[in-house]
């Protein structure tokens, strides 16, 4: 909530606060936020083993955060439904359905840029 006698400065430190507090809830609430953060860290820690060049840890990172905020809005999208209508109902579910394809698509994306990574350089470690 806004507070008028905050300055500039003030008001954006405590955007932070809010902002800081709404990832701390998805890290220890949320199950989806939990499994893509650990599949996060288990990607950096291969970019380490295969020394990635600065691109590849470019295009790890963005596709990292591209899927973690997708769950993150379909997360918002679904605690809101859920606010508005606790009861089942066709359309919420529809909209959730929808929301939920989000995080999926960015899954999807993330694979194929892991793919591309990973894939030529687990083939060279084969063939050695």
């Amino acid at each position: 909530m806004k507070n008028h006698n905050d300055s500039f400065i003030r008001g954006r430190l405590r955007s932070f606060k809010f902002a800081f507090k709404g990832i701390w809830l998805l890290i220890t609430t949320e199950d989806s936020i939990k499994v893509q953060s650990f599949i996060a860290i288990i990607a950096i820690i291969m970019g380490f083993f295969f020394n990635l060049s600065n691109i590849e840890w470019m295009f790890q990172f963005l596709i990292i955060g591209f899927v973690l905020v997708a769950e993150a809005l379909n997360t918002a999208v679904e605690k809101l439904a859920d606010f508005i209508h606790p009861d089942y109902h066709k359309k919420i579910g529809f909209i959730k359905d929808i929301a939920a394809g989000a995080p999926t698509f960015a899954a999807i994306t993330s694979l194929i840029i892991a793919g591309f990574i990973y894939l030529p350089k687990i083939v060279l470690l084969l063939e050695k």
